[in-house]
């Protein structure tokens, strides 16, 4: 008894420091400390849940601790700041995956349990299995193994609800004999795995960063149903955590890519087209470095909006360089910062704090609309569909009334990029062609070395 308080205990300790970790990842300057302290707090759970009396073997955990304490260091080596939004995806599978099979053990070690055990057991499957085939599918997505566009074929959504329908009624008639319906539970599992996979490929690339959130709190959810089956109280806490947060985060992706959690829970999502998009074309200005250099000299005001593209080239501490020459010469600078830019919630956010861009620099897509007509330059690093303004003007586009950085309202916009190429969302930009904007191709990292150049050249 002694001994279960104790664990109880250290579980409350645990969860404290899941809480004040939580809190800290709030800010770019806590989220290292508060990973940490939330990482302690797991330590301390998975410790003391090891030292319980009822594990007969400690073998298989121990070579699970190795090979997964093996694996983890690798990728946080191998992996880079660019394929960080798969890594997310795949981490969201691994939890899914975890509580299905914690769940699938939980009835083999009591098949005879109540109803509300059978009932969380059938919820950890049911969830799990539909967070790792759908978390598979968003990796595929983002690491481009698959295609990034929505796939769709006729019936898709009929063929979903009658999934989720089958999955129920298996599930009523296993709950009402869960003893005998071991069948009929290895088909829950399957349909889940399905289930999932069709949920997710109906979605386009560039809607990722909802759908990883969502997952995300999926594998919350399942999480805490695992816990619930099992009776582990941190396991529990823990899910809770995951599936809040992540339902919160979710609803604030969805206000920023202007969509309904609706469409989100039942597939279809960002497909809905409403006839022909218009037509983009134009004139375009292209500059080079050195005329990139005169415009900003001349500026009082330069906001960066980063996107995908500074992810790929590596390009944030060059970025960080330039900022701290324009202020050095008495220019505002600030980073404009759109929900969904790159693959992932705070993808930005991270590759700047990343490179010690101050917290306070980085301004919200609502705030710096509320002031871009007074902004010189708008300097565009690899984004695209968040400064679309057909998501403003063509009532035809897909991405119409999705909320963007509306940079083509400042003085003057130079964009970064490669190619004319289209963005993850697969439409053409109209901001491109404007009478502010201006072209600089090439790679975001070395026109940035090129404009640094020729400030120190000066």
């Amino acid at each position: 008894m002694n001994f279960i308080l104790l664990i109880n205990g250290i579980y409350i300790v645990a969860a404290v420091l899941f809480i004040y970790g939580l809190k800290l990842l709030t800010s770019p300057v806590t989220a290292r400390r508060g990973n940490l302290i939330s990482a302690v707090g797991m330590f301390l759970a998975v410790v003391v849940t090891l030292l319980n009396e009822e594990i007969i073997d400690y073998r298989w955990m121990l070579i699970g601790i190795a090979v997964g304490s093996v694996i983890g260091a690798l990728f946080a080596r191998i992996v880079k700041m660019t394929q960080m939004p798969e890594m997310v995806a795949l981490f969201n599978g691994f939890g899914g995956i975890a509580s299905l099979l914690v769940g699938w053990g939980a009835y083999h070690v009591m098949p005879r349990a109540g109803l509300f055990v059978m009932t969380t057991v059938f919820l950890a499957v049911l969830i799990g299995g539909v967070t790792f085939s759908g978390s598979l599918i968003a990796w595929g997505k983002l690491s481009e193994l698959m295609p990034g566009r929505p796939m769709l074929f006729r019936g898709q959504t009929l063929l979903n609800g009658l999934l989720i329908i089958v999955i129920l009624i298996g599930g009523s008639l296993f709950l009402s004999n869960p003893e005998a319906g071991y069948p009929i539970f290895l088909g829950i599992i399957l349909l889940s795995l399905v289930l999932g996979v069709m949920v997710v490929i109906p979605i386009g690339g560039a809607d990722m960063p909802v759908v990883i959130s969502l997952l995300n709190s999926y594998s919350g959810i399942a999480a805490c149903a695992a816990g619930l089956a099992i009776r582990n109280n941190i396991l529990i806490v823990a899910g809770a955590f995951v599936g809040a947060s992540g339902i919160i985060l979710t609803n604030v992706m969805c206000k920023a890519m202007n969509r309904s959690l609706y469409n989100v829970l039942f597939g279809g999502f960002g497909v809905v087209k409403k006839g022909a998009e218009a037509e983009v074309g134009g004139e375009v200005k292209a500059i080079l470095a050195q005329d990139t250099y005169y415009i900003l000299e001349a500026a009082s005001a330069v906001a960066f909006v980063p996107g995908y593209g500074l992810a790929v080239s590596q390009a944030q501490h060059v970025l960080k360089e330039l900022g701290d020459l324009l202020e050095e010469r008495g220019i505002e600078v600030s980073y404009a910062i759109h929900p969904v830019a790159g693959r992932m919630p705070g993808h930005m956010n991270v590759l700047l704090a990343e490179a010690d861009v101050p917290y306070e620099k980085l301004i919200e897509m609502e705030q710096i609309n509320r002031r871009i007509g007074s902004i010189d330059v708008c300097v565009i690093i690899g984004a695209n569909d968040i400064v679309n303004p057909a998501a403003r003007e063509d009532t035809n586009s897909s991405i119409y009334g999705m909320p963007i950085i509306e940079v083509d309202r400042s003085k003057t916009v130079i964009v970064l990029k490669r190619s004319m190429a289209p963005g993850f969302a697969g439409i053409g930009n109209s901001l491109f062609y404007k009478e502010n904007t201006r072209m600089l191709f090439g790679d975001a990292k070395e026109s940035l070395g090129g404009i640094i150049a020729e400030f120190k050249n000066v």
